[in-house]
This record gives C-alpha cells, structure tokens and sequence, in this order.
C-alpha cells in the first residue's frame, strides 16, 4: 500500500494518504495577529484545502484534536468551526487546553479524514 506525503517541509508534511486515510498534521494560523475566531477560520481553510489535495472533503472527516491555548476562546472557535463543519457529517472531536510552540497561536487542529471510494 502506498503512502503519498502532502506539502511536505522540513520536519512533517501538511497530510498523509496512506490507503483510504488522510492524516493531518497540526495546522495553525498563517495570520497570527487573527483573534481565535479569525484563526480558526484560517486553519479550517487549510484543512480544506489539504483535503482536497488529498482527494477528499469535509464531509468525510472521521476525528479532529483542537489544541487551544485559553479556554476562554472556545465560544470564538466555535463560532468558526460551527459555519464551517458540515452538519450531517459531523466528526468525532476533542478540544483540551494547551501550551503551543509559538505564542502567537491561539489554537492548532489535526485530524484524520476518510477518501471516498473512487480516490481509493
């Protein structure tokens, strides 16, 4: 079974496709003077963009880990992530509080996602 790397860097790539699974990598805001909403927004137009690389969508993510820095921007987060996910496929979802690498990051989101049939 293959393995196909997605925009790979020095240290990880953004996704990889190993069989009929996508797996991202923590994603974080390109713009970090975003607020958690703006951020948040950011990073999901990431994941969007990685899954379609991938052959996939939305739609079929499986779990998603968010990793937010204060809880107190959980109702901003979820502002963004609520007109964003798709509503008849929600994915299972933690969220827990964490320190990040860069402090200007307020939240950071990895996930796996499934690739339809034919992209399989």
């Amino acid at each position: 079974m293959s393995i196909r790397r997605l925009q790979p860097e020095a240290r990880l790539s953004g996704a990889v496709v190993h069989g009929n699974t996508v797996y991202l990598a923590g994603q974080v805001a390109d713009d970090t003077s975003l607020d958690a909403e703006g951020q948040t927004a950011d990073i999901l137009d990431q994941i969007d963009a990685l899954l379609a690389e991938a052959g996939t969508d939305k739609s079929r993510l499986l779990s998603v880990q968010i990793f937010i820095v204060d809880m107190a921007d959980v109702a901003a987060m979820n502002r963004a992530w609520d007109a964003w996910v798709d509503r008849e496929n929600l994915p299972a979802r933690a969220t827990v509080q964490a320190k990040l690498v860069n402090p200007d990051w307020k939240l950071e989101i990895t996930g796996v996602a499934a690739l339809p049939p034919r992209a399989m």
